[in-house]
């Protein structure tokens, strides 16, 4: 069964409701400088007019205009997915929708061995290709190309992609991928594919070459996609790391096709780990997200987040953006990309693709309660709304009206982080819950479940 995530201030704009800027302009390209009717130079036509921005209140705006019919941002904003943007002359899709007060914690699953788990009956184990992981320590920084900038996007260059994707009515745009195995699969964000529908998928490689593409499997809960191309030879896999060994300050390297300038590089540090954040076409994802400084704009979705060794830590999925107040004459009201970045950290990206290659679907750890978006209590915690019945939590003795405030050693301060610590474990886990009832505290073990079977 599929779990919606636990409602939080305000839902996600997606940057142009799943839409982006298009891959390609028809016609040859024209000479340097303004163009007609005032548009960018390089023959770009006009951006589209700004909208007035979301009332302050203290959340996040999109980080684009806001189309004409959209329903306005609502007060508490959220975190937008960085891509798509919506393509010029073509209408916005609407992606976002309302989120429920409570829902069943499930959670994507990080790390993982190869053999996968069977969907289908009596529990069998079926082991496929995994994609290619090396858990060696990222280099340090050097004067060389290796352990660079530079050697970072020189390695990654060649297994990031763009995509571009077209719904029946000619609407859609452009994200990013990363090729994840050589015979043709490419890990993407879920909502960057959401719109995809008779229009079809279109890959472009590094080396300009495009191929037709087909939706092999998508994951909601993990704002995570896998796409596949046939006939196309050469090309090279993404090597993912331990996104479990990064730390804070590390530097970072993002790669993708922001506002469609393909393979785009920027630089900057981890700035956060286990950042609970929302993604995904409904923001029902909540992700266990690594926060980077490194600049991602609206095209990034579904890009490479890369070491210095040029090994992916992590799959570009959102953006904070921040609106309001008076502009100075000249400027705009919305800021853009302002250094904070997310993405699915590559434990997670890695377990899941192999899951959608394998199955077309992806399990999580299951826990088996409701989660509150207030609380009755001064606790600061994840609030339990309700316990499934005979569910992992219930088993262990978990009750309605709990506080859930830490999950092992990972203190909890709201329900979107109780889900995102659940994510970062695997079905079977064993985890110990610090739980506040009424006046008492106590801590308690549970053997979590998987969603599969529910």
């Amino acid at each position: 069964m599929t779990e919606n995530m636990p409602g939080a201030p305000g839902p996600y704009e997606p940057a142009g409701g799943r839409g982006a800027w298009p891959a390609a302009h028809g016609g040859p390209v024209p000479p340097e400088g303004p163009s007609p009717g005032g548009g960018l130079p390089g023959g770009y036509p006009p951006l589209p007019p700004r909208e007035p921005p979301a009332p302050p209140a203290g959340g996040f705006a999109p980080p684009g205009p806001q189309p004409p019919g959209e329903p306005p941002m609502p007060a508490g904003g959220g975190f937008p997915p960085a891509g798509p943007q919506p393509p010029r002359g073509r209408p916005w899709l609407r992606g976002v929708a309302g989120l429920g007060v409570a829902a069943v914690i499930g959670g994507a699953v990080g790390g993982g061995a190869v053999a996968l788990a069977d969907h289908g009956r009596n529990g069998a184990v079926a082991t496929a290709p995994s994609v290619q992981r090396d858990d060696s320590a990222a280099p340090a920084q050097a004067t060389s190309s290796d352990g660079t900038v530079e050697g970072a996007a020189a390695a990654i260059a060649n297994s990031v992609v763009t995509i571009d994707v077209r719904s029946g009515d000619g609407s859609g745009g452009t994200g990013s991928g990363v090729i994840v195995r050589s015979d043709g699969y490419i890990l993407t964000n879920d909502h960057v594919v959401a719109a995809a529908g008779s229009g079809g998928v279109t890959v472009k490689f590094a080396d300009g070459r495009t191929a037709s593409a087909k939706v092999v499997g998508t994951d909601a809960s993990s704002d995570l996609a896998v796409i596949k191309v046939e006939g196309v030879s050469g090309l090279t896999a993404a090597k993912f790391a331990d996104s479990s060994k990064l730390k804070v300050g590390q530097t970072v390297v993002a790669i993708g096709s922001p506002l469609g300038l393909d393979d785009t590089v920027t630089s900057g540090i981890v700035s956060a780990l286990h950042r609970a954040t929302r993604a995904g076409p409904d923001d029902n994802a909540v992700i266990d997200a690594v926060q980077t400084d490194a600049a991602i704009n609206p095209g990034n979705s579904g890009g490479a987040l890369v070491d210095l060794a040029g090994r992916l830590v992590g799959i570009n999925t959102s953006i904070a953006t921040v609106s309001g107040g008076s502009p100075r004459f000249g400027q705009s009201s919305e800021s853009g990309n302002i250094g904070i970045g997310f993405a699915i950290p590559s434990n997670t990206a890695a377990d899941i693709a192999d899951q959608l290659i394998a199955h077309g679907n992806a399990a999580h750890a299951y826990l088996g309660v409701q989660v509150s978006t207030s609380s009755s209590t001064s606790t600061t915690g994840g609030t339990l709304a309700s316990v499934a019945s005979g569910g992992p939590a219930a088993a262990a003795g978990l009750r309605a009206g709990d506080v859930v405030v830490k999950v092992g050693d990972r203190a909890v301060s709201n329900g979107d982080e109780l889900v995102a610590a659940i994510r970062s474990y695997q079905p079977g886990d064993r985890v110990t819950l610090t739980v506040h009832r009424g006046s008492s505290s106590t801590t308690l073990t549970v053997t979590l479940g998987s969603d599969a079977r529910q």
